[in-house]
Parts: structure tokens; sequence; C-alpha cells
């Protein structure tokens, strides 16, 4: 006689686009109830997942975010985490960071034992976890729009530097109308959006207020 392994009924979620809506939704946190949609409102939002409370590569992570908590703060970015945990061991972690590493976690994390953030957002990858998160940051505009999504898997921590590096291009790009090229950091060239007519081509090659390469291809200093 053979037997099968039991499938495990997932509720689906939706399909989170770049550009697209970031889902609302109400939680409770280690700082009270919040409601996406009028937490923070007009501010940038870094919604981040991890694994579990009380393990080490998520121990190194928020100690990470609590450092850079407030060079985002100046980029007018709030942070919120989230892990499938209860609030109490949110609570209880938090503190334990703090006593045994001196590290204040200034920001709210959700409490999502129902999974519901979780499943809303995508965060739960069936062939890593049933149980736990992957490692999401989803960057939301003060519009709530989802700008940016990036994933790691349970066993690799975040790079700081990147998740700093998108919110400044993010913000270059929406206050210039430019892009940002490879490896961009502030300080460095944008790129100039090409034209869009065989004239603006012409145009775009002889002119002196940007560094063109071609026509399709120019840079200039902000």
């Amino acid at each position: 006689m053979t037997t099968t392994a039991p499938t495990i009924a997932t509720e689906q979620a939706p399909r989170i686009e770049l550009n697209g809506p970031a889902p609302d939704f109400e939680a409770n946190t280690t700082h009270g109830p919040i409601r996406l949609s009028t937490w923070q409102k007009d501010k940038w939002v870094i919604l981040f997942s991890h694994p579990a409370d009380f393990t080490p590569v998520c121990t190194t992570e928020f100690i990470e975010f609590a450092k850079n908590n407030d060079a985002l703060v100046a980029k007018n970015v709030a942070v919120i985490g989230n892990s499938i945990d209860s609030i109490y061991s949110h609570i209880a972690w938090v503190r334990n960071i703090e006593e045994k590493f001196g590290v204040k976690i200034p920001f709210p994390v959700i409490a999502d034992l129902d999974q519901k953030v979780a499943r809303l957002y995508g965060m739960v990858h069936t062939p890593s976890s049933v149980t736990a998160a992957v490692r999401c940051v989803f960057f939301i505009d003060p519009k709530r729009n989802v700008r940016a999504m990036i994933y790691y898997p349970l066993n690799v921590g975040r790079n700081f530097d990147e998740i700093i590096r998108v919110v400044d291009a993010l913000q270059m790009a929406d206050a210039n109308g430019v892009a940002c090229p490879a490896n961009w950091r502030p300080g460095d060239e944008v790129i100039v959006p090409a034209p869009m007519t065989a004239q603006g081509a012409q145009d775009r090659v002889g002119n002196k207020d940007f560094a063109v390469t071609d026509w399709y291809f120019s840079k200039k200093k902000i």
C-alpha cells in the first residue's frame, strides 16, 4: 500500500507588483495597534519580515535596522517589522537585544501569529518553511505604492548598505525625473531619460549640458 504526503492548504496571496498598491492591513504591534494606510502617513515605509524571534541572524538584522533608524528617519522613512511570533515573544526579544547588545529597537514589530500580514504580502514561501517568513523587504512610497522588493533566504542576512542605497536611488529618481545606473550612490552621476523622438535624439547628441555617450545614453550630476 502506498501513501502520499498530505497537502497543506494555504490561502492564495495577492500578487504584489512593483508600482502597484501596497495591501492595507491592521495589526497588533509592539507599539500598539497599527493600520498601514494611516500609520506614518506621508512617509516612505520599509516593511520587512524575519523568520523568528530569538534567532541569531535575525538578531543581527534587528541591530542593523536599529543602528540605521536615525538615518532612515532623516530620509522620511519609517520601519516596521513582521514575523509569525506573539506580541509577548517580540517584547521579550527586543528587551533581550537591549540587555545583551546594548541596542534599543525603536520601530514597531507586528505580531502575526495568524500569518495575515505574511500571507497578504507573500512572505511565507512554502519550499523554505510553512511556519516562518523569509527575509522580505518592501519599499513603500508615501502614495502607498510598492516601489521595490528584495528577498533573502532564511540563512543569509540582509545587506543594509543596499537597503539604504535603494531608498536614496528611489528618492533621487522621483525628485529629479532621472534613473540611477548600476552601483549608483549619492553624489554619482544619474541617467538622463532618452529622448522619445528622432529630432530629440539628434538634439541630444549635441547637448553640452549632459555627458553624452550616444543619443540614448547620457548622464549628468545633480
